[in-house]
């Protein structure tokens, strides 16, 4: 994929349904929309610059997907959000239409990339990341096949064209040349009346800050109204992590010997 079918590709994108309300589309921060957050990022996460987020564990690769894809959609860049994986991720799920709708995101906005494998991926990425007429590009990849050349090939392509780049990596951390690096876990949403889900909750850490800001954690949920973060009361989760444990579990049926 070269930069001038990824030119054409965001042509016939219709430019509607921002996924954040508006705002000045060239500042140079990309914030999560909760104050105390954005407060000690220094007004957010730097927009033309690349982020990597892991998964705390391996059942929380769908929060850090998730993290990075609400983030994407907080980008005031116009233009396309484009997500490249390798072919043997799409065994894990894809992004769902009317899912992303609920969220408050716009579908239409979201292309979605296979390559063979991780060498197709970064390659596809880093002229997708060099086209001026992406607003965000996310890579889903593994660690071990990401080398430290290459995110400063991915930083340095997203300084010159202003494409926020995330990467979202498994596996253990390596050396990288982002900007920040970011452990996602999932956490228990608030319940609602009636017992009804409460909206999407996540553990943030910030692991790593180049301008050598302090790590901290939070506890942010997801505000369709808004299309933004907000601060999660840090009282919900382990109040509904100890309700869960509290309900009595049903053993399993014995099975009868044949």
């Amino acid at each position: 994929m070269n930069r001038a079918r990824l030119s054409a590709l965001a042509a016939l994108l219709p430019d509607k349904g921002r996924l954040l309300p508006p705002a000045d589309a060239g500042a140079a921060r990309l914030g999560f929309g909760a104050d105390t957050v954005d407060a000690r990022l220094g007004g957010g996460l730097a927009a033309a610059a690349l982020h990597e987020l892991y998964p705390a564990a391996a059942g929380d690769a769908t929060a850090a997907a998730a993290v990075a894809l609400l983030l994407a959609g907080r980008n005031a860049r116009p233009g396309p959000i484009i997500w490249l994986r390798p072919d043997r991720a799409a065994r894990q799920g894809r992004p769902y239409g009317l899912g992303l709708a609920a969220l408050g995101l716009d579908p239409a906005r979201l292309l979605l990339v296979q390559a063979p494998d991780m060498l197709a991926v970064l390659r596809a990425g880093a002229d997708a990341v060099a086209c001026g007429a992406v607003a965000t590009v996310i890579l889903e990849v593994e660690s071990k096949g990401v080398d430290l050349t290459a995110t400063r090939r991915l930083a340095l392509a997203a300084a010159r064209s202003g494409v926020t780049t995330l990467l979202l990596r498994s596996g253990e951390i390596a050396p990288s040349a982002a900007d920040t690096r970011w452990q996602v876990a999932a956490a228990p949403s608030r319940p609602l009346p009636a017992n009804a889900p409460g909206p999407p909750a996540f553990a943030l850490t910030l692991l790593r800050h180049r301008g050598g800001l302090p790590g901290f954690s939070c506890l942010l949920e997801w505000d369709r109204d808004r299309a933004a973060f907000a601060a999660a009361d840090p009282r919900v989760a382990p109040a509904v992590a100890a309700e869960r444990a509290a309900v009595p579990r049903r053993p399993a049926p014995r099975r009868r010997a044949a």
